[in-house]
């Protein structure tokens, strides 16, 4: 069994953190596909840690083409037990302001792609519990890091998933806030959903980078707003991610990683060989 490790999916500079030692490079197939791109391994604080560049290095993948099953399955084949998500998020409350930070507790589905948010299926059945989809302890030591090292920081709030690539209509965006989520993306859901279904515990630094377009006194978001603002909140993360490594135990305990206990409906004597193969990393305390 592989060392338990903690992964970090965001963008593709995060890996360059001052002190990562042991620096390799994974090129992985899975059974779902290739992941979004190269997995860069390294130590940093004496722990495994592995870095994935969500849309690939250059930012290549758009949100609705990201294979989230084959970047999950193979964070989790390398033993990944932990996942950090850094995501870039547009603001549907005034007190969230770009370049703060909110750490979500619950997520609201805008998408279309739920069949692609599941690892379960062909003969084996599995139906999560998703009722607080962020890890509580790993949320809190991301939450009081980020106050500690100075940054603002929000603890709590839903991130409401839509599928983009398009940014929101203003009557899209009026709508999201009447109905009281606190910021919107197009990426992190999927991530969630099938950490969970993988015993992985997830927590996620939102990153808000502007105010969708319902705040009318300000620009309507465009890429170069977005991305004027990554820079300095990837910097912000970069920081965040090297001073919580060290807090995150080194043996998975939490409730995420027991997630499945309850949720297999199928009889294993009735699992199709090919099936249990495919999601071997996922089910092998069961195997």
């Amino acid at each position: 069994m592989s060392e338990p490790a903690i992964g970090i999916i965001g963008g593709s500079g995060l890996y360059q953190i001052e002190g990562l030692s042991d620096a390799t490079e994974h090129n992985i197939e899975t059974p779902f596909g290739s992941p979004s791109d190269t997995i860069f391994g390294g130590k940093l604080a004496g722990r495994q840690v592995y870095f994935l560049p969500r849309h690939a290095r250059g930012h290549r993948i758009l949100p609705h083409e990201l294979n989230h099953r084959a970047n999950i399955w193979a964070l989790r084949s390398l033993g990944v037990r932990w996942i950090i998500c850094v995501t870039a998020v547009g603001s549907l409350q005034p007190q969230y302001e770009p370049q703060h930070i909110v750490l979500p507790d619950q997520f609201f589905d805008r998408t279309s792609r739920r069949a692609e948010h599941t690892f379960f299926g062909s003969g084996i059945v599995a139906h999560v519990a998703f009722a607080d989809p962020i890890s509580k302890k790993l949320r809190a030591l991301l939450f009081s890091t980020a106050q500690q090292l100075g940054f603002t920081a929000h603890d709590g709030g839903t991130y409401v998933n839509m599928d983009g690539p398009t940014f929101s209509t203003r009557a899209e965006s009026d709508t999201n806030r009447k109905l009281g989520f606190d910021v919107i993306g197009m990426t992190n859901l999927g991530e969630a959903k099938l950490a969970r279904e993988a015993e992985i515990s997830l927590a996620t630094l939102a990153m808000i980078t502007d105010y969708d377009c319902w705040k009318i006194e300000e620009e309507p978001v465009t890429a170069h707003t977005v991305i004027a603002h990554l820079t300095a909140n990837a910097a912000a993360a970069k920081r965040i991610i090297a001073d919580v490594i060290p807090q995150i135990p080194r043996e998975p305990n939490w409730p995420e990683h027991r997630a499945l206990d309850n949720a297999l409906v199928t009889e294993k004597a009735l699992w199709p060989k090919t099936t249990a193969k495919k999601l071997a990393p996922i089910l092998e305390r069961f195997l």
